[in-house]
């Protein structure tokens, strides 16, 4: 009978491999496809509702087509000669020929200090992803530097390249650091020459049914996909999927003590395992769909992108990996195959065994002390300098469009190329610009005219009216990503609104960055609030008790706090870097909390089950013993696979993964490992309150 079994089972476990491998066939390619329905186009992000978003519309109006202004820069600081002003005005007849750039192109214009020339050369907003292409044609064109004569491409054209290159670097480089790394760790942790096979195997699997998904609502317009998106799903699949592997082949490898053969083990292991890794996942998976309730459509989006991520990755790590290890065996484990002895899960956990007896010999000390540290790190906070980060400070390397942009600052009104955009009636425009020309930072206003030839614009010449509207396009003194510019947006959005009867809507470049910082601070004061409720509750029905919860929660946000914390000193001090972007405290949070929790759930559930038949808190340490390594582990892999996000040279995602690298291993190491079990074991049986097992625990220690 046992016989049959054995064969039925795997049976069963060779149809379930050869279905995911086959799956995995047809997935594979679209892993390598989702870089083409990715767009990296800030103002598509922001709610329709925004004044930018407005603008934006309204000057669709006034042009035959939307562009995008690349900046041409030469540079001589000795003086621009007549050679050089010969050779800028070549270039602007070569740039009109390139594919996507809308023609005329106007003269190239002097600075006052005759030191440099700038090209402005439009881009038709159709190119899409394509405008990279375009901007690349045109550094070709302008060629490289010589005779002491500097050339640059910058502007949005020129920053916009330059992000879709390191976008580009994600369906590569980044995933193969994301692997290796994470073999390199899977290695250290099982020290077997075959296991690291498994969970490495599903956790690719679980990134192509992820990307299948991702790719057809993104090709159907469901979702906006960016390359941050992107990014981050390649790393929290592997991490999270190694995570839920070594969770489930930790308690198989209990089991397989237990059982003689790997099917049955493999079955209770499944039992006892899968409750925690669902409720995990599915805790991961409500909070980053909060993000739903974003009002930028970039946030938006990373929501279900993730979600379906983990969703995925619970599908096959509960499917896929089970077959997998049950077809193994104990030879999956070699060297280190264990055998059929019953022993005491605690027998192999010597090094967390007694950990968790100094836990119980100092409980109170232990939490009072980390949870001390914890607040003492909170103090880097008045550090952190959340901000709008500038074309200067985006790039962890000193790119073209930097470059370009620095030499623009340099000897024209930082604003040139990127004006702030200005819409109002035909009766008001008059009084607006010269309201809009008296707002501190504005270098310049002018009207846009009627123009079908290249040339200056003519002072003379009446403005163009469309649907009783004038667009008046004010210069600023700032370069249009600064915090000054920033003010200067929004005292000019204060004046003309003033203006009586004008109905004054105010765009631009800069117009998108203080749209997107309101944004982000209203998503903040929404969102964060949500996934501490929804997690409290999915908490409170996994653990069947109400006070465990809340103080989960209160370690897992105190850690949250204590990582900003500690990486603000990192990020000023250590890696000088000017400041967090703006999404950076919901992302960090998002992400460090949800998987924080994960590991609470791991401890606790752990912790509960063997509570039912040891008591409270003998049930503690028992459940510290069996889960700190793979809790450890776990966490030093899922650290790792974020701190792959370094290897693009983006601030925003650097700072995002040293965040959760360090978020995640302050979690388990400290948090994880000493407060909780500690808190825990020094409440005892209430902190199952108001639960029955708490008042079993009571009467039985009373009866005692």
């Amino acid at each position: 009978m046992a016989g049959r079994r054995a064969g039925t089972a795997t049976l069963i476990a060779v149809l379930v491999v050869i279905g995911w491998l086959v799956v995995g066939g047809v997935a594979g390619p679209y892993a390598g496809k989702l870089g083409d329905v990715a767009t990296n186009d800030n103002a598509s992000f922001l709610p329709a509702d925004a004044e930018a978003t407005r603008a934006q519309d309204l000057a669709a109006g006034f042009v035959d087509r939307q562009t995008t202004p690349a900046l041409v820069v030469y540079e001589r600081t000795s003086g621009i000669t007549e050679a050089d002003r010969q050779r800028a005005a070549a270039d602007a007849a070569r740039f009109a020929q390139v594919r996507g750039v809308v023609a005329p192109i106007p003269p190239p214009v002097p600075s006052q200090d005759g030191q440099a020339l700038q090209v402005v050369v439009p881009i038709d907003e159709a190119e899409g992803e394509q405008i990279g292409q375009v901007v690349d044609e045109l550094r070709a064109v302008a060629g490289a530097d010589r005779d002491g004569l500097t050339v640059d491409v910058a502007g949005p054209a020129g920053l916009l390249a330059d992000l879709i290159e390191v976008f580009s670097a994600i369906d590569g480089p980044l995933l193969l650091v994301t692997l290796v790394v994470v073999l390199v760790i899977l290695l250290i942790v099982y020290r077997s020459p075959v296991l690291w096979v498994f969970p490495l195997l599903a956790a690719g699997m679980s990134y192509s049914l992820a990307a299948v998904f991702v790719y057809l609502l993104a090709d159907h317009d469901v979702i906006k996909l960016n390359g941050q998106a992107q990014g981050i799903l390649t790393v929290l699949v592997f991490g999270a999927g190694t995570d839920y592997a070594l969770l489930l082949i930790a308690r198989y490898r209990e089991e397989l003590h237990r059982h003689d053969r790997p099917w049955a083990a493999m079955r209770t292991a499944w039992k006892g395992a899968a409750p925690a890794i669902i409720a995990s996942g599915g805790t991961v998976i409500v909070s980053l769909l909060c993000l739903l309730l974003s009002s930028l459509n970039s946030n938006r989006a990373l929501g279900p992108v993730a979600a379906v991520g983990i969703a995925a990755t619970l599908l096959v790590m509960l499917t896929f990996l089970p077959a997998l290890l049950v077809l193994g065996g104990r030879w999956a484990f070699w060297p280190r195959r264990p055998p059929a002895d019953r022993a005491d899960p605690q027998a192999e956990h010597g090094v967390w065994a007694r950990v968790a007896g100094f836990v119980a010999r100092r409980a109170r000390v232990v939490w009072l002390a980390t949870a001390a540290v914890l607040a003492l790190l909170t103090i880097g906070l008045t550090q952190l300098g959340v901000t709008t980060l500038g074309q200067t400070d985006l790039f962890t390397n000193r790119t073209e469009s930097v470059a370009g942009q620095e030499a623009v600052a340099r000897h024209y009104p930082a604003g040139t190329g990127s004006p702030a955009t200005i819409f109002t009636s035909e009766e008001t425009a008059q009084r607006v610009a010269q309201v809009a020309q008296g707002v501190p930072g504005v270098a310049a206003v002018r009207p846009v005219t009627r123009r079908d030839q290249a040339g200056p614009p003519d002072p003379n010449a009446p403005p163009k009216v469309v649907d009783g509207r004038v667009q008046l396009e004010a210069t600023l003194a700032d370069p249009p990503d600064s915090k000054r510019a920033d003010r200067t947006i929004r005292d000019l959005r204060a004046a003309v609104h003033a203006v009586p009867g004008s109905g004054s809507v105010v765009g631009g470049f800069t117009a998108i960055n203080v749209d997107t910082s309101d944004a982000s601070a209203r998503d903040r004061n929404v969102i964060i609030p949500v996934v501490l409720l929804v997690i409290a509750v999915i908490l409170a029905l996994l653990l069947r008790a109400l006070l465990a919860p809340v103080l989960l929660i209160a370690t897992v946000v105190l850690s949250f706090l204590a990582t900003l914390g500690l990486c603000a000193l990192i990020f000023r001090h250590l890696l000088h870097f000017p400041g967090v972007d703006q999404s950076f405290p919901l992302f960090a949070f998002v992400f460090l909390v949800a998987l924080g929790i994960d590991y609470n759930i791991f401890l606790m559930s752990r912790v509960r089950e063997e509570s039912v038949k040891r008591g409270t808190r003998p049930g503690v340490l028992a459940g510290l013993a069996v889960t700190g390594g793979v809790i450890t582990s776990a966490g030093i892999v899922l650290a790792a696979a974020f701190s792959a996000l370094a290897v693009l040279p983006l601030v925003v995602l650097v700072e995002l993964g040293v965040a959760v690298a360090v978020g995640v291993l302050l979690d388990t190491i400290v948090v994880r490992s000493l407060l909780v079990p500690a808190l825990s074991y020094d409440i005892g049986p209430g902190i199952w309150w108001p639960s029955r097992l708490g008042r079993a625990n009571r009467q039985a220690r009373h009866a005692r």
